[in-house]
């Protein structure tokens, strides 16, 4: 048992979720990390390495149960796992489709509902579901991506309606663009599902230009500060982006989805 606040962080072993176990440790949280990679994830004060892998049943509920068989109770999930499954829509195989949704999905929500009768029984919790602002956006490419965070936005909104009387909250982080691997990732998982005599080819190369142009944003450092401002703060935000302009590309693509979709268009037309 502790009587530090708690925090289950899933994704711990790279990116955004790596600092993001670093910074609450640092701050004097408890922090249980959860990964497929245990030997990635940070090592250190504060901090207890579990194997995770959110598309796993079995595995999430031994994940919840020993945390609070060991601390007693949880304070924050953070729902960082996930990954892109990007490749052109009409290539990729179904059960790769349905990999990226459990993964980015309903691993989020399972790991919720094994969390929220503890939060409840407290009266305070902190659900905090990193979405990306392609929530809202879209390039070609990652369809069942986009479409696995926009699911997470809608279900995390209504769930908050839901929970909230509880002293309960769940909310959404929107990273833009970041510094890290994750669009080599996304690029190697493209080049996997395009067949051999694929029309998508030359869409691929635009696309990967346009990400590498566009990848110099946040680092996984600043986003680990945005998820702990984001759990802590006294009145927190349904919505949390990490720069004025992430909030406003957003907002423009969901206020004007036609002339979004035009300056897509014209990005691409320059990319070829």
């Amino acid at each position: 048992m502790t009587d530090k606040k708690v925090v289950a962080i899933t994704g711990a072993s790279n990116g955004m979720g790596y600092e993001a176990v670093k910074v609450f440790a640092k701050r004097g949280w408890k922090v249980y990390a959860g990964a497929r990679r245990v030997e990635k994830i940070p090592t250190g004060e504060n901090i207890v390495a579990v194997r995770l892998d959110v598309t796993d049943s079995a595995v999430n509920k031994g994940f919840i149960q020993a945390i609070l068989e060991d601390a007693g109770h949880i304070d924050a999930l953070v729902n960082n796992a996930g990954y892109g499954e990007f490749g052109p829509t009409e290539e990729i195989p179904l059960d790769r489709a349905k990999q990226q949704f459990d993964t980015n999905y309903f691993g989020a929500v399972e790991l919720t509902n094994l969390v929220l009768p503890g939060m409840r029984e407290q009266g305070y919790g902190r659900i905090l579901n990193v979405s990306s602002v392609g929530g809202d956006l879209y390039t070609p490419l990652g369809a069942h991506y986009y479409a696995s965070k926009a699911a997470l936005q809608q279900w995390s909104d209504t769930l908050d309606l839901e929970v909230s009387p509880f002293g309960i909250r769940s909310i959404i982080i929107q990273p833009a663009a970041t510094a890290s691997n994750w669009g080599n990732i996304a690029f190697e998982n493209a080049e996997e599902n395009l067949k051999a005599d694929s029309p998508y080819g030359n869409l691929i190369k635009a696309t990967a230009r346009l990400t590498t142009a566009t990848s110099k944003g946040a680092t996984s450092e600043n986003l680990a500060e945005d998820f702990y401002q984001a759990i802590t703060a006294r009145r927190p935000k349904l919505r949390n982006y990490h720069s004025g302009r992430d909030r406003m590309m957003v907002a423009f693509a969901r206020s004007f989805p036609g002339l979004y979709r035009m300056a897509l268009k014209q990005v691409f037309r320059r990319m070829k």
